[in-house]
């Protein structure tokens, strides 16, 4: 068969050694479909090696359950699948990322079938704190589509986080694990938001490549940079979940900070964009 072709013998023995409850049909409660995301995995591994990530830090990546708080950048959620590929084939033991997709991904065709049956869920509050309760891992954006739309004058500069990954981590007592990722910003530019077509097409946000007049849809191919990508050390919160927005603000800005921080890190470090 055609998959048996594609599928990455690596993929395939990570995605078998995760510990998964399945129903009779071999799906999870939450549409994760274990043979199918071997398949969307090999891929993901393909499209990955693509931007030729360095990973610094993975050891930082506890067992058991967990919230993974990266920027967002990128335009395309290539930031994403790479931080996913690494923590599925690099991380001990390999972890399967739930990703927190936006409301609106659901209403894509096809799209939401494939990214369900690879683990990726509604960012549903009830969601994340049952995945949490049953000791996964999740990757979730606290800027939304406010960071991966970001302009061009913008990069590497965060968004303002939200406050509802940190009520989770305080509700089930998960670390925090903060992670950066450099390359992003380059791989796709935007230099402005077309906002009127992104209402027109019901998207978040339309972004103007300041090539598009010259090359049209080929300027929005990503360019290969090279992904370089930090994980911090899990940071540990305590408190009550449902205490006043002041308060979890503050805890939130602890891990803006230590997000910026691994950006400006990596900035200094990072020798050349190819």
């Amino acid at each position: 068969m055609l998959e048996d072709l594609v599928i990455d013998p690596e993929v395939s023995r990570a995605i078998d050694r995760i510990p998964n409850r399945l129903n009779e049909f071999g799906y999870d409660p939450w549409g994760l479909h274990p043979e199918s995301a071997k398949l969307y995995f090999s891929l993901a591994k393909r499209i990955s090696a693509y931007f030729r990530p360095e990973f610094h830090g993975l050891e930082h990546l506890p067992a058991g359950r967990v919230l993974i708080v990266p920027n967002h950048s990128g335009q395309l959620p290539f930031d994403g699948l790479v931080i996913s590929v690494a923590a599925l084939l690099r991380a001990e033991p390999p972890r399967l990322l739930r990703s927190m997709a936006e409301r609106w991904v659901p209403t894509l065709p096809w799209v939401s079938e494939y990214f369900s049956r690879s683990g990726v869920v509604v960012g549903d509050p009830i969601n994340c704190r049952n995945l949490l309760l049953e000791d996964n891992a999740i990757l979730v954006f606290p800027e939304g589509t406010r960071g991966s739309g970001k302009v061009w004058r913008d990069r590497y500069r965060l968004r303002k986080f939200g406050r509802g990954f940190m009520r989770l981590a305080l509700q089930t007592d998960t670390p925090i694990v903060p992670v950066a990722l450099i390359g992003g910003e380059e791989s796709i530019v935007s230099v402005h938001d077309a906002r009127r077509l992104a209402r027109l097409f019901g998207a978040p946000y339309v972004p103007v490549h300041p090539l598009a007049p010259l090359l049209g849809p080929l300027a929005y191919v990503p360019l290969p940079v090279k992904f370089h990508v930090w994980f911090g050390e899990p940071l540990r919160f305590t408190g009550p979940f449902d205490d006043e927005d002041a308060a979890i603000e503050a805890k939130v800005a602890v891990v803006e900070r230590a997000v910026q921080r691994l950006i400006d890190d990596g900035l200094e470090r990072r020798r050349g964009l190819f």
